[in-house]
């Protein structure tokens, strides 16, 4: 359900841009979403669809490319993958800290419009 607002915002600037290039229809919409953000493509199309009726977007399909999820630890250096099955006990792989930044996963942008 978390889609809901965030696929009205892209609904929202990819009509306003497609307008502002004078395109007459958007065929296909690139998003680049993080995994963090835990985006299913079945619900951000369907309310894509929902939101794009009777505007130039109507009908255009979305292409989402997910980010993983990466960690760096301000310990060590090192960079490491989020592991789904530990959860909020999560530590660096490399030296067990618990003092890491997300530095990929959390990314939502639209990468780019096909229009005619």
């Amino acid at each position: 359900m978390h889609e809901l607002a965030v696929t009205r915002n892209i609904v929202d600037v990819v009509v306003r841009n497609a307008e502002t290039q004078g395109a007459q229809r958007v065929v296909r919409v690139r998003l680049i979403v993080g995994k963090m953000r835990n985006f299913e493509q079945k619900w951000v199309q369907n309310y894509f669809d929902r939101f794009a009726k009777g505007t130039i977007a109507e009908g255009a399909q979305l292409d989402i490319e997910y980010v993983p999820i990466v960690f760096y630890c301000n310990a060590c250096g090192e960079t490491f993958p989020l592991e789904p099955s530990i959860g909020l006990r999560m530590k660096c792989p490399g030296c067990g800290s618990h003092e890491y930044n997300m530095i990929t996963g959390g990314e939502l942008m639209i990468k780019e419009m096909e229009v005619v």
